[in-house]
């Protein structure tokens, strides 16, 4: 597949600059589309992965073109939803020894600094998982979505990936079995608010 140019935030950024005069220098709000994003994960169960995802709950964005410092993300999940892999697998993230959903139904995310990096951007962020807030980074990268045209920035897609350890969080349960390096995979489609 291919995927459009302007690959990332500093790129976006560069080659979409016009003069102030356009009107396009102000930071935009953006919203998601649920049914198109992937909120995806993966650990370590043995010699297996299990993989699942996430649902959104909400999700408040504003991209700043020209001043990538500006802009801002907050999302919520809906640990709730989860799904994963493995059948048993789903059931277990949610017990109380992980993701203990029934005291904490949903995770969040509120970016605290979002600085280019190479071709995309990196994003520093609060996680708050189990009601236990830590710090996480996360590399992004964004760009047009198929059927928009050079400049048209009002639908994107970003992805955003890292890496977590649910230790951190006191998601420990069944530790000598399923890894505590959690992979973040995110893929957010995203539109231009009205």
């Amino acid at each position: 597949m291919s995927i459009p140019t302007y690959r990332g935030l500093f790129t976006l950024a560069l080659a979409l600059a016009v003069a102030p005069s356009a009107g396009l220098t102000k930071p935009l709000t953006y919203a998601m589309d649920t049914s198109g994003s992937i909120i995806g994960f993966a650990t370590d169960f043995g010699q297996t992965p299990i993989t699942g995802t996430m649902p959104v709950l909400t999700a408040d964005m504003v991209l700043d073109f020209e001043q990538v410092a500006n802009s801002r993300v907050l999302v919520s999940l809906n640990a709730n939803g989860a799904t994963a892999s493995l059948p048993f697998a789903a059931n277990a993230m949610k017990a109380a020894g992980v993701l203990d959903t029934t005291r904490h139904p949903k995770l969040t995310f509120r970016s605290t600094r979002i600085t280019p990096k190479g071709e995309g951007a990196h994003v520093m962020g609060e996680l708050t998982i189990r009601g236990v807030t830590r710090p996480v980074a996360l590399d992004a990268t964004i760009w047009r979505q198929q059927g928009t045209q050079a400049g048209d920035r009002s639908r994107l897609t970003i992805r955003l990936t890292g890496t977590i350890h649910r230790s951190d969080y006191g998601a420990t349960g069944w530790a000598d079995m399923v890894g505590d390096e959690v992979r973040l995979d995110i893929r957010a489609r995203v539109h231009q608010a009205p």
